[in-house]
């Protein structure tokens, strides 16, 4: 991610958060089930750990941030061996977008540390509104490819093989490489 993505993250939620206002929860609802039951259940789980974050005063966040930091990286990574195993390119947009935000959340710790304590609240609310519009588009498209290729998300294999022979897919896993 360039310095720019990182500084307009910083610009956007410098605003969005007032040490005064309550941040607001995440709710888990049936819009952000993507249809792969594992795939919703690590959802859940970011979900649930967003919403642990933004009730935690900001001066007890630092643990619970590091915690969801590696949680993060292990549900992108997850989804990328789907991708990957199922004839996503490496450099696919969506993969692009997860390390978009991976390097973004890292750099929220420097921060804290450095002495802006509302920069996790900040980070989580602003990860609260992105992540129905990416789990919707980008996700809800994986799931659908996975399914229609035959692949297992929890045994992480294929039904078949063949079907992904020669297939080298760039996009996203949906329709729109936006979101």
């Amino acid at each position: 991610m360039s310095h720019s993505h990182v500084s307009l993250f910083f610009a956007m939620s410098a605003t969005a958060h007032t040490a005064h206002s309550a941040p607001s929860t995440m709710a888990w609802t049936a819009s952000l089930q993507t249809g792969d039951a594992r795939m919703d259940e690590t959802h859940q789980e970011f979900v649930d750990m967003i919403n642990q974050i933004l009730a935690t005063p900001e001066d007890q966040q630092l643990p619970l941030y590091k915690a969801f930091l590696n949680h993060t990286v292990e549900h992108f990574a997850q989804e990328e061996r789907w991708m990957l195993a199922t004839g996503f390119s490496a450099d696919n947009c969506h993969a692009e977008h997860h390390a978009t935000i991976l390097e973004t959340m890292r750099v929220v710790e420097a921060h804290y540390l450095d002495s802006d304590k509302t920069i996790i609240t900040r980070m989580a609310e602003a990860l609260a509104e992105w992540f129905p519009g990416h789990a919707n588009s980008m996700d809800a498209g994986l799931a659908a490819h996975l399914k229609s290729v035959g692949f297992d998300s929890v045994t992480e294999t294929l039904a078949d093989p063949s079907v992904i022979q020669n297939v080298t897919m760039s996009g996203c896993g949906s329709v729109s490489c936006s979101s």
